[in-house]
């Protein structure tokens, strides 16, 4: 790596460096400020809020990644600019393009570590909801009309369940098969009870469905039925499903099928996974745009760099809630509307690239 090289990504990371960790501050201020009133008449203490903000650092930083990266790219380049570096790198020979190579690698590796954080994200969310003790408020003895996943692909839909007496009312359970070897299943049961002896529900007044095949069906009906897998506790079954906020991306997807299966659609939690993917990416689209624009600006200085930023991070983020709206909605497809943003972004900047002076 040349000299210039390190000093084009020292002088980038170090201003990454302070607006990742100053934003999330920022973004917590406001919170606390919003919320305050709510902590207070919940009871919560000063060491639980502390907690729940630590937990939720990591998402507020993932949320300020685009925008710091955006604030690097343009106070580098706009700075170099002004002090005509890149006048003597240019006229030494070096080509804008090469100049910026060392910001385009850090965007790429930045963008890496913003999707791991994608995964992290949603276990620091929960661990940050259990700081505040909500998870009282997610558990009670009555659960109504709710969907849940279980093992070995079972999908539970109930009308009513009561864990203190142990029943389930109007209950169907659902379970996809690869084959004849593996048929596909499906029991439908007036009522289910749970035996303390087998630890497991015991179905009654119902049918059995079996499908081998699409065109192959045989189904049962029985007033008793006893199956291994239907273990899962009451318990279990009682506690309500994370948010979508609070899955990682294969929890999300799971969630999704088993949405799908019982007949929804879910347009919004879809358009969510996608953007698990696309969002991390937007650093390095937004710093190829923010490049040559803040290389345009010869003559401003620090505010009107910092009015830059704060500019196409706003239509940055207005075009990504638009473009999430109309995937959520079916008015697009919702892997198109979650890259949308990150595509129309990425064509400007490469045609604002273009018309560089090298």
């Amino acid at each position: 790596m040349r000299i210039l090289d390190r000093y084009v990504g020292m002088q980038f990371s170090r201003i990454f460096a302070v607006c990742v960790l100053g934003v999330p501050f920022l973004f917590i201020v406001i919170d606390l400020t919003d919320n305050l009133h709510l902590f207070i008449d919940e009871g919560a203490t000063r060491g639980q809020l502390l907690v729940h903000y630590l937990y939720q650092f990591p998402y507020q930083s993932l949320l300020a990644f685009p925008i710091a990266a955006l604030l690097a790219s343009v106070f580098t380049i706009s700075a170099m600019t002004r002090r005509f570096e890149i006048t003597a790198i240019k006229a030494g020979g070096m080509s804008f393009y090469r100049l910026t190579a060392p910001l385009l690698i850090g965007a790429v590796l930045l963008s890496g570590v913003a999707l791991l954080l994608t995964e992290i994200v949603p276990v620091t969310n929960r661990r940050s909801v259990q700081a505040l003790e909500r998870e009282e408020t997610r558990s009670r003895d009555i659960r109504m009309s709710f969907i849940f996943r279980a093992d070995e692909s079972l999908v539970y839909k109930v009308r009513r369940l009561d864990t203190r007496e142990g029943r389930m009312d109007d209950v169907q359970i659902e379970r996809e098969g690869t084959g004849p070897e593996y048929p596909t299943m499906n029991v439908s049961a007036n009522t289910a009870r749970w035996d303390s002896v087998s630890n497991r529900w015991v179905a009654n007044f119902g049918w059995l469905r079996r499908f081998a095949s699409h065109d192959s069906e045989r189904a049962y009906q029985f007033s008793e039925l006893h199956m291994r897998a239907f273990d899962e506790t009451p318990a279990e079954l009682r506690a309500e499903p994370k948010e979508p906020d609070e899955m990682q991306y294969e929890e999300l997807g799971q969630f999704i099928d088993a949405i799908e299966r019982s007949g929804g659609t879910p347009r919004q939690l879809r358009t969510a996974r996608a953007q698990r993917l696309a969002f991390p990416f937007a650093c390095l689209v937004i710093v190829l745009f923010g490049m040559p624009l803040a290389h345009s600006n010869r003559r401003g200085g620090a505010p009107q760099s910092i009015g830059i930023a704060l500019a196409t991070t706003i239509v940055f983020l207005i075009f990504v809630r638009i473009s999430e709206a109309l995937g959520a909605g079916g008015a697009m497809e919702p892997s198109l509307a979650a890259w949308l943003p990150n595509l129309v972004f990425l064509a400007a900047g490469v045609v604002l690239f273009a018309k560089v002076r090298t």
